[in-house]
């Protein structure tokens, strides 16, 4: 197939890399990449979801969410504070979509996802438990509720 492209686009080699072209877009890095999409811990605890942004000068914003949640978090607001300078030294943006609490069964390998957060309003729960899907595809249960505080 390389071969083909080569008489039609001669330049083709020196732009892109055999990995590239076989592997699409994705395999170009990001420093999205960077960033966990999920990091919680074990118990029952407040969570937000995160959109974080990627605005490369002239090309197009791109852009993903993550999901933390810790024990130590009195606030959902303490986790925001937590992970924004993270992120902002990666010279990525964010923002908070919301949050809830987690309630995480390490030893019954479930999770559920469920009410939400008096500052940041309700986050998009099935987004979080798409995230906690891919992070734990071993899990027995991973659901949410939008009830409870």
């Amino acid at each position: 197939m390389f071969q083909l492209l080569r008489p039609v686009c001669p330049r083709l080699p020196t732009l892109f890399s055999l990995t590239q072209l076989c592997n699409g877009p994705r395999a170009m890095s990001s420093p999205l990449d960077k960033v966990d999409n999920v990091d919680i811990d074990t118990g029952t605890f407040k969570y937000i979801l995160i959109k974080v942004y990627y605005s490369p000068p002239g090309e197009t914003e791109t852009s993903k969410f993550i999901t933390r949640g810790y024990l130590s978090a009195g606030f959902h607001s303490d986790i925001y504070d937590k992970v924004v300078p993270a992120i902002e030294k990666l010279g990525l943006d964010c923002e908070c979509m919301g949050g809830g609490r987690i309630r995480h069964e390490l030893d019954n390998k479930t999770i559920e996802v469920y009410g939400y957060s008096q500052g940041y309003g309700r986050a998009d729960h099935s987004i979080t438990v798409d995230l906690l899907k891919v992070k734990y595809p071993d899990y027995d249960q991973i659901k949410f509720s939008n009830d409870g505080y």
